[in-house]
């Protein structure tokens, strides 16, 4: 059989570092997919919803380098749309495969057709368009070599007769180059920064993502300028271990009051790797330093003095011999000191067990950080379930803990997982899913079924969307349409092969909890959690108050007096 130009896609995803494709087959798509079967050495893993496969691919990317994902031609492509979002904001290289109806049917509005290139345009970093045989392989050549070094989605359009058409050599397209040069600032720059953290004695170093695979090298710089370590949702498993010295906890909506303190009170904030997006936790008069991989990011969320591009490894490991150990350690010990309180008053919290079918989520959250292992991968869901890990999973050994953190979607911690256990079989995979998120991609279960990944999935499930009926409330909204009448969760995990656990009664949470990180295989989890547990920012404002009080005001009204009692019970806990 000739080689045709699905066998060459094969090759070149091969020498790429594709080991996986997250997909369902179909019409267009079929070429690849006979290409892949013969060649044997690529694991196909088939999917429910194309959606899934780009989170999956998204994830394998951000733990081995690279990802892959296909979708067939129009609905089914379509569907990659909204993990691709995911993956292009996180900075993941993804090839993502959109096959299309066949080449002399375009512009005909054929069934199924699609335009790649504007569908593509604004959830990738680049579209190419195969519409030869001739011109494939510069495509999927310069769409591996995007997605590689512009850290990003590369979507790939391809005709399904391209796909299955003979091959034909051509002089260029035939090698990947993963590069990987020393980035760092300019000897001038260089200087300045050096100068800076030299003549400063209050400094806070804020981290985030960038920082993975530079910590000792940051905390070094934290040892000689005595600074407190604070850090965004992304960074914070990389810094927040209970025995640092610097760690002081998170800054925004999530975060603790440390962590807002140390980057709010200090003389010098130094904005590593991050592309935090909350301007209103920053210091608008603070003299502020940014360096990042990506120059385009400089100074469009804070108001920064100093910029600079770099890799963070790269640039404090040349900052390092020339920076003077400091002997002022004032600010570093108050900073600790205000972490040591947050930590307490977060852990008495968390020590509340919650009463039958209302267990406290902090409680649950603080129970899997304790009994998960030292190299556990957590992919969390975003809502009121990110909130509970990004207070209580702390950093040890070699966690991971990652979710839509830039993109924001629901229903991401269980097609993540699915990528995390596909790719790292050997790591404990634990999935914190809402039960807003899990509902809108339960289908998916049935690859957790199917291949048996020993996925651990959490469901925080309070019947409600916690965080939009918080988010309405504070904005003085009744929340409306917020509730939701949930199916028995462990026993659909029960009928697709995977074992299902119900826990109402909080005094059994300690064992159920065991029991499920124990068990060889794949483990649901229904957690029957308090739908009126609050996640109390570390700085309220005047606003948000008068919100509440406006929301409370009309539940009275309306006669709602059991859910205002509930709800301002548990406001009151939090506080105190």
């Amino acid at each position: 059989m000739a080689k045709n130009v699905s066998d060459h896609l094969v090759e070149m995803l091969k020498n790429a570092g594709i080991k996986r494709v997250y997909a369902i087959t179909g019409d267009s798509l079929n070429p690849v997919n006979d290409a892949i079967r013969r060649d044997g050495t690529i694991e196909w893993i088939h999917v429910r919803h194309e959606e899934t496969a780009a989170y999956a691919a998204s994830m394998d990317a951000e733990l081995n380098g690279i990802g892959c994902c296909m979708g067939s031609s129009g609905p089914g492509h379509v569907h990659l749309v909204n993990g691709l979002y995911d993956a292009n904001r996180a900075g993941n290289p993804v090839i993502a495969i959109a096959s299309t109806c066949t080449t002399d049917r375009f512009g005909t509005e054929y069934f199924q057709e699609t335009n790649p290139e504007f569908l593509f345009k604004d959830c990738s970093k680049k579209v190419f368009m195969a519409n030869t045989p001739q011109q494939f392989s510069t495509m999927i050549q310069r769409a591996i070599q995007t997605a590689f070094n512009e850290k990003g989605v590369a979507v790939l359009g391809l005709p399904g007769d391209i796909a299955s058409a003979d091959y034909e050599e051509v002089t260029t397209g035939f090698k990947n180059f993963n590069t990987n040069p020393i980035f760092r600032p300019s000897e001038s720059e260089m200087s300045t920064l050096i100068e800076l953290l030299n003549s400063n004695k209050k400094i806070t170093l804020f981290c985030g993502h960038g920082c993975k695979g530079a910590v000792k090298e940051i905390e070094e710089l934290a040892e000689k300028i005595k600074s407190p370590i604070a850090y965004s949702f992304r960074g914070k498993i990389f810094f927040d271990r209970e025995d640092s010295p610097y760690a002081v906890g998170m800054n925004g909506l999530l975060g603790n009051k440390a962590g807002y303190d140390a980057c709010n009170e200090t003389e010098l904030l130094v904005l590593l790797g991050t592309d935090f997006p909350y301007s209103e936790f920053l210091p608008e008069k603070t003299t502020i330093i940014q360096i990042d991989e990506k120059p385009e990011r400089i100074g469009r969320r804070a108001h920064v003095d100093y910029g600079f591009a770099g890799d963070i490894k790269n640039t404090i490991s040349a900052l390092l011999p020339y920076i003077n150990e400091h002997e002022d350690d004032s600010f570093l010990i108050k900073m600790k000191k205000i972490y040591k309180d947050d930590e307490k008053k977060f852990s008495d919290y968390s020590a509340k067990k919650g009463t039958p079918s209302k267990i406290n989520p902090e409680y649950i959250a603080t129970l899997i950080d304790h009994y998960s292992s030292d190299n556990t991968i957590y992919t969390v869901d975003t809502g009121m379930t990110a909130v509970w890990a990004a207070r209580f999973i702390r950093a040890k050994g070699n966690r991971y803990l990652t979710g839509s953190f830039n993109h924001g979607s629901m229903a991401n911690a269980l097609p993540m997982a699915i990528g995390a256990s596909a790719s790292q079989p050997k790591r404990q995979v634990i999935a914190m899913s809402g039960d807003g998120g899990l509902s809108m991609l339960l289908g998916d279960l049935a690859v957790i079924m199917q291949y048996q990944y020993p996925v651990k999935i959490f469901v925080f499930n309070n019947h409600s969307l916690g965080m939009v009926k918080l988010e309405m409330e504070v904005a003085g909204y009744v929340d409306w349409q917020t509730d939701m009448v949930n199916p028995p969760f462990e026993k659909i995990a029960e009928l697709m092969n995977i074992k299902g656990l119900e826990l109402k009664d909080p005094e059994m949470a300690e064992s159920v909890i065991k029991e499920a990180l124990e068990y060889n295989g794949p483990v649901l989890v229904n957690i029957y959690t308090d739908p009126d547990t609050l996640a109390m920012p570390p700085h309220i404002t005047l606003e948000q108050m008068k919100g509440f009080a406006t929301s409370i005001v009309k539940k009275i009204g309306m006669g709602k007096f059991e859910e205002v009692k509930n709800s301002v019970k548990a406001g009151f806990n939090q506080i105190s």
